[in-house]
C-alpha cells in the first residue's frame, strides 16, 4: 500500500502551537478546565521497582485524587481516567478498583518501551494483560521499521495488536498506539505515523461509531526525550480531525511525558478546544475530545499540581506539596 500524508509546515505548526499558550482565561473557566484535566489523567507507574503496594496506592489516588476536596473546595472532585501499569500488575489493579470501577485499567504492552521483542511475544503480552482485566492497552510501534520505510509492516503489527485486544465475549480493549514521537525525527513523520496508526486500527474494528470501541494515538512512552510537545500534539490532533472529516469516526488523543504543570494542561485543553471544537461532532454541538473518553494526559506528577492550583483558586493561597498524597 502507498501511504501518503499532508506535508507539515514546521514553522507554522510551531507558531500556532505557541499561540495556544497566550490565551487570557478567567478563573472560573480555569477552574473548570483544571477539574476536567483531572478527570483525563492516566495515573502511571512504569518503573522496575513497581510493587503491588505502590500500585494499590496509585489506584486509591485515582479513585479519590484529593481526600479533603469537599472540606477545602466544597465539591467532590472527579476520579482520574485510568491507572496505567505493567501487565503483571493488572490483577492488583482489578482487586484494588473492584468490578464496578469508575477508573479504567490501562496496561503498557508489546515490549514497552522499546518494542524490539519478537512479534508473537509482544502479542502474548497484550493477550495476558487483556485476560487479566485490562480495559486499555498502550502499545508501542516499531520505530526502526517505520524509519526504514516499512510502513506496511508497521500497519500490520498494529492490526495484529488490535486483534489481540479482543476478549472472549467479542468486545475489544481500547488500544492506544504510542508513536514515540521523540524518535520519529520530523513532524512529517509524526503525521504519517498518526495516519497509519488510525487507519490500521480501523481496519480491524471501526472506532468511535457508538459501539463502545474507542482507540487512541499517543505521543510517547515517557522514556524518551523530547516526549509530548504542543507542536507534536497539534499535528496528531490534525490527523484525528482529518480522519473525522473523512469518515465521521472519532479517535482519541493522549499526550504523555513531560506535562507536569497545571498551566501546561490548560494550554493543551485550549488547543483541543480550538482545533477540534469547530467540528461540533458531539451531541448538541459539544466537543467529544473535551471528555476523558477521547482525550487523556499521560502524567502522574501533574495530578498534585492541578490540586494545588484548584485550592489556590478557591482560597487564594498555595498549599505545600506534602499536603497531597503521592500518586
Amino acid at each position: 500500500m502507498t501511504w501518503r500524508s499532508p506535508t507539515v509546515d514546521t514553522v507554522m505548526v510551531g507558531e500556532r502551537a505557541a499561540s495556544f499558550t497566550k490565551r487570557s482565561i478567567k478563573n472560573a473557566t480555569k477552574r473548570e478546565l483544571l477539574t476536567l484535566a483531572l478527570s483525563m489523567l492516566d495515573l502511571t507507574t512504569l518503573e522496575g521497582k513497581d510493587s503491588p503496594e505502590k500500585v494499590r496506592g496509585l489506584c486509591h489516588k485515582a479513585m479519590r485524587p484529593f481526600e479533603r476536596d469537599e472540606q477545602m473546595l466544597g465539591v467532590r472532585l472527579p476520579s482520574c481516567g485510568a491507572v496505567c501499569v505493567y501487565p503483571s500488575l493488572v490483577p492488583t489493579c482489578v482487586e484494588a478498583l473492584g468490578t464496578s470501577r469508575k477508573v479504567n485499567i490501562a496496561s503498557v504492552a508489546t515490549g514497552f518501551p522499546s518494542g524490539q521483542y519478537p512479534l508473537e511475544i509482544r502479542l502474548q503480552d497484550v493477550r495476558d494483560a487483556v485476560n487479566a482485566g485490562a480495559d486499555e492497552i498502550d502499545m508501542v510501534i516499531s520505530r526502526g521499521q517505520f524509519l526504514a520505510g516499512k510502513f506496511d509492516e508497521v500497519a500490520e503489527e498494529i492490526r495484529a495488536v488490535k486483534r489481540a485486544c479482543q476478549r472472549e465475549d467479542g468486545s475489544y480493549a481500547h488500544l492506544k498506539v504510542i508513536l514515540e514521537t521523540g524518535e520519529l525525527e520530523t513532524l512529517d513523520n509524526v503525521r504519517l505515523a498518526s495516519d497509519i496508526a488510525i487507519q490500521a486500527m480501523d481496519d480491524v474494528t471501526p472506532s468511535g461509531t457508538g459501539d463502545g470501541n474507542i482507540d487512541f494515538i499517543k505521543t510517547s512512552t515517557g522514556k524518551v526525550q523530547p516526549a509530548a510537545t504542543m507542536a507534536v500534539t497539534l499535528v496528531m490532533l490534525e490527523s484525528i480531525r482529518d480522519w473525522y472529516l473523512k469518515t465521521g469516526k472519532l479517535v482519541g488523543m493522549k499526550p504523555a511525558g513531560g506535562i507536569r504543570s497545571a498551566k501546561q494542561a490548560v494550554h493543551y485543553l485550549v488547543m483541543v478546544h480550538e482545533v477540534m471544537g469547530p467540528l461540533h461532532a458531539g451531541p448538541g454541538g459539544s466537543n467529544p475530545w473535551l471528555t476523558p473518553h477521547y482525550f487523556r494526559f499521560g502524567a502522574s506528577t501533574l495530578c498534585n499540581d492541578i490540586l494545588r492550583q484548584l485550592v489556590r483558586l478557591k482560597t487564594g493561597k498555595y498549599v505545600a506539596g506534602y499536603d497531597f498524597s503521592e500518586a
